[in-house]
C-alpha cells in the first residue's frame, strides 16, 4: 500500500508514532445511516435591529471609543447601555455581502431577535416617524422589509421571522391583536415576497427582557398564541409555525428564578406547531458578566461564563447536546413527531466574546453541526451573518471570519444524510460523517482535533481529497489557512477556489488544533446511493 504523508504545523507520522497514537480507520462503505437533515440545515440570522438600524451589541474593538450617551430606555433591561452601539441599517444590496451569503445557500435566513418583539411596521411609503409610536421600540419601513425579501431571494435563503408582541400591538384589554401582522403580511404578498416560517415571538421564556407587557406569564402566552395560530393559518397558508423558541432552560439559564417555563407555555397554548424550535448559547459573553447583579431583582440567577482556554474542551463543546436533549424531551411531551429546529445560536449570548471572531470558534461551530445532525436536529441557524463579534462576516468590512470558511466547506461537502462514524476514537479527536454532497455513494468526513499539543492520525482506506484548516498565527488568530494556504477574498471580492489536496490511501496526520474535511467520491457507501 502506498502512503501519502501530508505535513501541517510540524505534525508528521514520526511525531505521531512518538506520541503512541494509534491510527483511526475509516470504514467508509459500511457506515450506517443514522439521520437525515434539512437541505437548509446550516442557516443564519440577520437581527431585526440590523435591518431597521438601532442599538445592538458593540464590537469589542469599539470599547476604547468614547462611550455613547445612554439611551432614554435601555435596549435590554438590566444591561449596561455601553454594551450597545447605534448602527445604521445593514446594506442588504451590497454585492460582497450577497456573494458571501449566496455561498452558504440554500439556507434559511431568520430576521428576528429581541428587538423584533417591539418593532413597528410603518406601512406607508411616506417618511417613517422620527420616533417609534407608543408601545414600540423600533420602526421597520417598507423599503427595509422589501430589501429583506429581495436579499432572501437573491441568496437562496428562505425567510424566517417573528412578530411584535409589545404593548403597542395590544387592544384595550391588553390582548394581542393581529393588526400590525396583517399589514406586514399584506405588504409582503403585494411585492411577491414569502415568509417560509415564523415563531410567534422571540424567546418567550425571557418575555420580561424582550418587550412583553409587565407581568406577562404563561397564561398570557397561551391566550395570545390561541389568537395568533388561527389568524396565521388563514392569513398565510403554508407558513410553518415554529415555537416556542425559548432559550437556555437546559443549562445556561437553568437557575432563572422568574423566567417563564416553556412547559407551562406549551400547556397553556395547546398543540399546533409545525416544528419545535429552541435557541442555544453555552454561556453569556463578557459583556453580560454582571447580568445577574445588574438585572431586575429576582429576575436572573447566576449565568454561565466561559474563556478561550476552555474553547476546545469536551465540556464546552458538548453543551449543545445537553440543551438539544432537553428541548427534544419537551417536544416529545407536547408536540410529538415534530421536527426539531435550533433557530438561534452562537459562540455566546450578548454578541459573543472577543475570541468569537477568531479561528478557535470554528471548532465550536463545526462540532455543533456534527453533534446536532446526529441528534436529528433539522436546522441550525447561526447568530449572526454579519453583526457583532459572533458574526460569520465582519460587519465593517464584510470580510469573512474563520468560521465563515468552515461554513462554506461544510456546505460544499457535507450532504443531508448523516452517517455513524463511530465513537470518539481518541482523546480530543471527533469524527463525523455525512454522505458527500452531490456524489451518490460518496462520503464526506469531518475530523476535528481539539488537542492543543498533540497530533492525531487517520487511516484513509482509499484515495480522496483533504481540506485541512489551521492557523499559523495560533488559535486566537483572525486568519486561517486551507492546506497551508491563507484564505482570503480576491481584490474584487471573488471567492478563492477552496480546493482539496489529492491524498492517497494510507495514514494522514491531523495536526494539533486543526480541522480536516475528507471527501471520498468513490467510497461505494450503500447508505449514500
Amino acid at each position: 500500500m502506498k502512503t501519502h504523508v501530508v505535513v501541517f504545523a510540524g505534525a508528521t507520522l514520526a511525531t505521531l508514532a512518538s506520541l503512541g497514537a494509534d491510527p483511526v480507520k475509516l470504514d467508509l462503505p459500511n457506515m450506517r445511516r443514522v439521520g437525515l437533515v434539512d437541505e437548509r440545515f446550516q442557516s443564519y440570522n440577520v437581527e431585526m435591529v440590523e435591518v431597521t438600524g438601532g442599538r445592538f451589541w458593540a464590537p469589542y474593538r469599539s470599547e476604547a471609543a468614547a462611550p455613547e450617551p445612554a439611551a432614554e430606555k435601555l435596549s435590554v433591561p438590566g444591561i449596561d447601555p455601553n454594551a450597545f452601539r447605534m448602527r445604521a441599517p445593514i446594506d442588504l444590496h451590497d454585492r460582497r455581502l450577497r456573494s458571501l451569503a449566496a455561498a452558504l445557500g440554500p439556507a434559511y435566513m431568520r430576521v428576528s431577535g429581541t428587538w423584533a418583539n417591539s418593532t413597528y411596521f410603518h406601512d406607508s411609503d411616506d417618511p417613517a416617524p422620527a420616533s417609534p409610536p407608543p408601545g414600540f421600540g423600533g420602526v421597520l419601513t417598507r423599503a427595509q422589509w422589501g430589501a429583506v425579501l429581495e436579499f432572501s431571494k437573491a441568496v437562496d435563503a428562505k425567510l424566517v421571522t417573528s412578530f411584535a408582541i409589545s404593548p403597542g400591538v395590544r387592544d384595550d384589554e391588553g390582548a394581542w391583536a393581529p393588526d400590525q401582522l396583517r399589514k406586514l403580511l399584506a405588504y409582503t404578498s403585494s411585492i411577491d415576497g414569502r415568509i417560509a416560517a415564523a415563531e410567534f415571538f422571540n424567546e418567550p421564556n425571557m418575555a420580561a427582557m424582550g418587550g412583553a407587557p409587565k407581568g406577562y406569564d404563561a397564561a398570557a402566552y397561551g391566550r395570545d398564541f390561541r389568537v395568533f395560530l388561527p389568524f396565521i393559518r388563514k392569513a398565510a397558508p403554508g407558513l410553518l409555525v415554529l415555537g416556542p423558541g425559548s432559550v437556555g432552560e437546559g443549562g445556561m439559564l437553568a437557575n432563572f428564578s422568574r423566567g417563564i417555563r416553556s412547559e407551562d407555555m406549551l400547556a397553556a397554548a395547546g398543540p399546533g406547531l409545525d416544528a419545535f424550535s429552541y435557541h442555544f448559547y453555552g454561556a453569556v459573553s463578557k459583556r453580560c458578566a454582571g447580568m445577574s447583579q445588574a438585572g431586575p431583582a429576582g429576575q436572573v440567577g447566576q449565568v454561565s461564563q466561559t474563556s478561550p482556554e476552555t474553547a476546545l474542551s469536551e465540556e464546552w463543546l458538548s453543551r449543545t447536546e445537553r440543551d438539544a436533549r432537553f428541548y427534544a424531551a419537551l417536544r416529545d411531551r407536547f408536540e410529538p413527531d415534530r421536527p426539531l429546529w435550533l433557530t438561534e445560536t452562537g459562540e455566546t449570548a450578548c454578541g459573543g466574546n472577543p475570541w468569537a471572531s477568531t479561528f478557535v470558534d470554528s471548532f465550536r461551530y463545526l462540532e455543533q453541526l456534527g453533534r446536532l445532525a446526529k441528534l436529528d436536529v433539522q436546522v441550525v441557524m447561526h447568530n449572526t451573518l454579519a453583526a457583532s463579534d459572533y458574526g460569520l462576516i465582519d460587519e465593517g468590512t464584510f470580510e469573512p471570519r474563520p468560521s465563515y470558511w468552515s461554513a462554506v466547506i461544510w456546505r460544499r461537502l457535507m450532504g443531508t444524510t448523516v452517517l455513524d462514524a463511530g465513537p470518539s476514537p481518541a482523546p480530543g479527536l471527533h469524527v463525523y460523517a455525512h454522505c458527500l454532497a452531490g456524489k451518490p455513494g460518496g462520503v464526506a468526513v469531518l475530523a476535528v482535533n481539539t488537542e492543543r499539543g498533540a497530533a492525531r492520525e487517520l487511516t484513509m482506506p482509499m484515495r480522496g481529497e483533504r481540506y485541512t484548516l489551521t492557523s499559523a498565527q495560533g488559535l486566537l488568530a483572525r486568519s486561517v489557512e486551507l492546506n497551508g494556504n491563507p484564505l482570503a477574498l480576491g481584490q474584487d471580492g471573488a471567492m478563492p477556489a477552496l480546493e482539496g489536496v489529492p491524498t492517497q490511501a494510507g495514514q494522514v496526520a491531523l495536526p494539533a488544533g486543526s480541522i480536516t474535511f475528507l471527501a471520498f467520491a468513490n467510497a461505494g457507501s450503500a447508505s449514500c446511493r
